[in-house]
């Protein structure tokens, strides 16, 4: 499916139920330009799900955030390239070689061909959390150079925090791709994001596609609340 790279809403799908997914996907899919298929749902809903909801007509970022050694995340990329999503992802802390990879498994198939993305540092992750696992300097200095690092490798964007995105596209070209997620609309609440902004704050600090889930799909009212963000986009 063909979106548009720029100013985009994607609605982030974390549920094992099959059924509410479909029937909220039909309720939004008119104010929304893709969906997000995380690990959640796809390890619950399985192929068959994912096909089901292809079948609803809207871009697919498959969110599987692959991680592993070069020839293994090679192959993970071959085996889901017949899903045909308009974007996948993998971890750009695996490394030039395995960023390579992937983009090699893709440069070589003769049908389809998505996006592939690289996750730059998680957007429950802070500078702190960074600290203890080794990672010196802060989560925007990570990010930046993990983004330079998925640009240099071949990669078509990131999924970074809010917070980086003007910076990145500084670095990477107005081009590279900058997926958010740690999107909160005015009112909700945090939950587990540490870095987060509202999605005209996203918007204005260089974000392409925003990727908004709970404050949709746990609202009482999701085709209101996608409304009012996409207002809020467009403000």
């Amino acid at each position: 499916m063909i979106f548009n790279k720029k100013k985009s809403l994607f609605c982030a799908l974390d549920t094992k139920d099959l059924s509410l997914a479909v029937s909220l996907v039909n309720t939004v899919k008119g104010h929304i330009d893709g969906i997000k298929i995380g690990l959640e749902a796809y390890y619950s809903i399985g192929i068959e799900g994912y096909r089901q909801l292809e079948e609803i007509g809207i871009p697919i970022f498959l969110d599987l955030k692959l991680h592993d050694i070069p020839n293994t995340v090679h192959s993970a990329i071959k085996a889901l390239l017949p899903l045909k999503p308009a974007i996948l992802n993998i971890h750009a802390s695996g490394g030039e070689k395995m960023m390579k990879s992937a983009v090699e498994a893709i440069s070589d198939s003769s049908g389809h061909k998505p996006l592939l993305i690289g996750v730059t540092v998680l957007t429950s992750l802070d500078s702190d959390d960074l600290i203890k696992i080794g990672v010196n300097g802060d989560s925007n200095d990570q990010a930046l150079r993990l983004a330079e690092l998925a640009k240099n490798s071949g990669l078509d964007g990131v999924v970074c925090s809010p917070f980086e995105a003007a910076s990145i596209k500084e670095i990477c070209g107005n081009d590279f791709i900058t997926i958010v997620p740690g999107i909160r609309p005015k009112g909700s609440d945090a939950n587990d994001q540490k870095r987060f902004m509202t999605p005209h704050q996203a918007i204005n600090n260089g974000a392409d596609i925003i990727v908004i889930g709970r404050p949709i799909t746990a609202s009482e009212d999701p085709l209101k609340a996608v409304i009012g963000i996409r207002e809020d986009m467009n403000i």
